[in-house]
């Protein structure tokens, strides 16, 4: 059922897009379903050293008052959380951006859905170049949605990498 009902909404939304712009049809396929989002929250901000991301597509991903929480690890154990806007998240990562590749990729998900919203628990690899064997870093990326009726926004993203302290847990791994 549910992938008929999916299958209907992409039919629908091909069919009201024909003739629309190639940005608008984007957006509009970016936000048909969570797996859309999610799949174009990671394809945004993923890209070479230099290369300048779509950062319009990225804001038209999030709900106007959405917030975007990283969880870090101070020297002294504590674990701060940097509370940002989408423009705030934009302004910390462009530099760094620039300066090295980044991509990153799902490793696997599990989620949750009740009506109209739906968690997302995303384990994530980095990478600075597509072909690296080994990811520089791993972690959970916690992504809270809910549909508006016509489309699907992010509420909240908060995310935290692991550490040799707080490694990945097995279950958010996929499967063996």
């Amino acid at each position: 059922m549910q992938h008929l009902t999916r299958s209907l909404a992409l039919a629908a939304l091909m069919f009201f897009t024909a003739g629309v712009p190639a940005a608008m049809a984007q957006e509009a396929n970016d936000v048909a379903t969570p797996d859309a989002v999610v799949a174009a929250l990671y394809d945004v901000i993923s890209g070479p050293a230099g290369k300048a991301r779509d950062w319009a597509r990225l804001r038209t991903l999030f709900a106007p008052q959405a917030k975007m929480v990283a969880v870090g690890n101070r020297p002294d154990g504590s674990m701060p959380a940097a509370v940002m806007t989408v423009d705030d998240y934009i302004a910390r990562v462009t530099k760094p951006f620039n300066d090295a590749g980044f991509y990153e990729s799902e490793l696997a998900r599990t989620s949750e859905a009740f009506g109209p919203i739906v968690h997302v628990f995303s384990t994530y690899e980095s990478r600075h170049a597509p072909g690296d064997v080994k990811p520089f870093q791993r972690g959970i990326n916690s992504i809270q949605l809910t549909f508006d009726g016509s489309r699907w926004w992010i509420a909240s993203l908060l995310w935290r990498a692991e550490t040799a302290q707080q490694p990945l847990p097995a279950k958010y791994l996929g499967s063996p």
